[in-house]
Parts: C-alpha cells; sequence; structure tokens
C-alpha cells in the first residue's frame, strides 16, 4: 500500500481563525465585550425582571426591522433550537397533513417529526438528490408547507414562494436556520419564517425565533385546544412573547448576543448590507473554483443548484 504524502500547508495560507465551517459562527469581539460589560446588571436574574424583558422586546424589534416584516406579522421565541420547533410545529401549525422538500440532511428532520406524529396525517414528500432542490407544487389536502431556506448539509438554497394552486389556507413554514439574515427573502410569501441564532445572528444555540404571519398566528390559536406538552406549546410562546418574555428562563447569554448581531447589521443597512456580504464571500470561493477548474456543473433548468 503507497503511503499517504505528508502535506503541511504554508503559514501564509492557514486562516487566522481556522473554525470555519457550516456551524455556528463566529461571534463579533464586541458583542462579548458588551455582554461583558452588562454582566453584573444582566446575567444571573430571572427572566421576569425588567432588563430581560426589555432584552426580549429589543430582540423582537430588531427581527422585525430586519425583515421589514409586513403589518400584522409577529416575532415570537422560545427555548429549545430548531429541532424543538419542529416538534411544536407538529402540534400548533400542522392542522391535518404537511408537504415538504427534502433535499439535505436538516431539511428531512421535520419530515421525520411530522411523520412521527400520531394525531395528524402521512406527510407529502418531494426529494431530491444532495447539491439540488425538489419544486414547489401544490398538493390537494395539504395545510402546511415545510420549506428549508437554505440546506445546511449541502449549501443548496432556494426561492420562497406559495405554492400555485395550493388549498386555501395553507401555511408556508421556512426552515431559515441557515439563511436567517443572510439571504434576500419576501417575508410576505411566508407564513411561519422559523430559525435558531447561532448563524447569521452570532449567538448561540437553544432558542428559536420564528416571524408569524396573521394566518399563522389564527393557525397556532384554533389549536390550542389539542393536548400540547407546555415546553412544546406555541400558543404559550406567543402569550409570552406579547408580554417580552419566554415561558421558561432561556439563556441570557444568548438572547444579548442576537440583539447585538441584529442591531450592528441593521445600522450596517439591514438584511441587504448582510446579504451583499455573503454574495461578496460566496464570489470569492466561487471564483477561486472557477480558476482551478473545480467548479460544480452548472444545475438543470428549474434546478435552484448550489447557494452563490
Amino acid at each position: 500500500m503507497t503511503a499517504t504524502p505528508a502535506i503541511t500547508i504554508p503559514a501564509d495560507l492557514l486562516p487566522a481563525d481556522g473554525r470555519f465551517g457550516c456551524g455556528p459562527s463566529k461571534v463579533r469581539p464586541e458583542a462579548v465585550a458588551a455582554l461583558a460589560a452588562e454582566a453584573d446588571t444582566y446575567l444571573g436574574t430571572s427572566h421576569r425582571q425588567p432588563t430581560v424583558k426589555f432584552m426580549v422586546s429589543r430582540l423582537r424589534n430588531a427581527v422585525q426591522e430586519l425583515f421589514a416584516l409586513p403589518d400584522g406579522y409577529e416575532v415570537i421565541l422560545g427555548n429549545g433550537g430548531t429541532t424543538a420547533f419542529w416538534d411544536a410545529a407538529t402540534f400548533n401549525l400542522i392542522s391535518e397533513r404537511s408537504h415538504h422538500l427534502n433535499f439535505g440532511e436538516f431539511s428531512s428532520k421535520f419530515t421525520t417529526a411530522a411523520r412521527k406524529a400520531p394525531h395528524i396525517g402521512e406527510p407529502s414528500v418531494a426529494t431530491a438528490d444532495p447539491g439540488s432542490a425538489p419544486l414547489l407544487e401544490a398538493v390537494a389536502g395539504v395545510d402546511l408547507y415545510g420549506l428549508t431556506h437554505n440546506e445546511t448539509s449541502t449549501g443548496v438554497a432556494i426561492p420562497l414562494a406559495r405554492p400555485e394552486g395550493a388549498d386555501d389556507g395553507a401555511l408556508v413554514a421556512v426552515d431559515a436556520t441557515s439563511a436567517a439574515g443572510g439571504i434576500r427573502f419576501d417575508a410576505a410569501a411566508t407564513d411561519v419564517y422559523y430559525f435558531a441564532p447561532q448563524k447569521c445572528l452570532a449567538a448561540d444555540g437553544g432558542l428559536w425565533l420564528a416571524a408569524c404571519s396573521p394566518a399563522a398566528i389564527e393557525r397556532i390559536e384554533s389549536l390550542s385546544g389539542r393536548w400540547v406538552p407546555e415546553f412544546l406549546n406555541l400558543g404559550t410562546a406567543l402569550d409570552n412573547s406579547r408580554k417580552d418574555q419566554t415561558y421558561n428562563t432561556p439563556a441570557l447569554a444568548t438572547l444579548f448576543l442576537a440583539v447585538e448581531q441584529v442591531r450592528w447589521v441593521n445600522e450596517h443597512g439591514g438584511l441587504e448590507f448582510a446579504a451583499g456580504r455573503c454574495d461578496q464571500s460566496a464570489a470569492n470561493v466561487y471564483d477561486w473554483a472557477d480558476a482551478h477548474g473545480w467548479r460544480p456543473t452548472k444545475p438543470a433548468e428549474g434546478d435552484p443548484g448550489p447557494a452563490r
């Protein structure tokens, strides 16, 4: 067997910060310093205290501004991250049956949650090979469409739209954990744009946020009669969010860092500013791949292909 040759990357090619990847983002030092400066009066206190409720209010308002949410949309939040939100959605957002676009590891997780929930019907699923995405088409008898804005496992991003011919009242719920704050979108094309803050929002996990349309709010309230574990009850999350608090104590540092990041993005031009930075970063990678002949082949017609 041929021995693998030793490979040493030249020091001048090594990144200054080796944590680059598709996982949690690097936190700005200024945000950490701001947290340290307020730690004495902010950390280690009840989440019902005014300082914490003010932080929840700041985050909800900042996200509303970042996404330019239409009138009537509300930002709600709760503990547990996106994984908890998928389970919560099976109780408070899917009335009878959902349709899902599966095109990677993470987009399939909501499907799995819906399939295991005994109180709703078997979900409809459209799949695509890794590196591409299925088309969004209407399915009769479906009251929620589960989309993923940017598939973490492959980098494929899809345009967000409502499926033509969908049943009246059908909701569009979008997992945006790997997209929120970095990809342009029209919030009016979605009913639930939900995400955790460890990516573009440069905070830690364990918290979920969701921008909800009036139709989604109505669905949450209409399904409030179902038995729901209180931790997963979106009706409870909605009620508490309107009071600028969470049902149980959140990670206060995560909450603070998310506020700092969204505030920073908004001050520099909002979503267009952040998306522009992502465009440039993607261009750097793609241009390098083009120069070395490593660019993926052009996707087929109608295939969104890899995100850029």
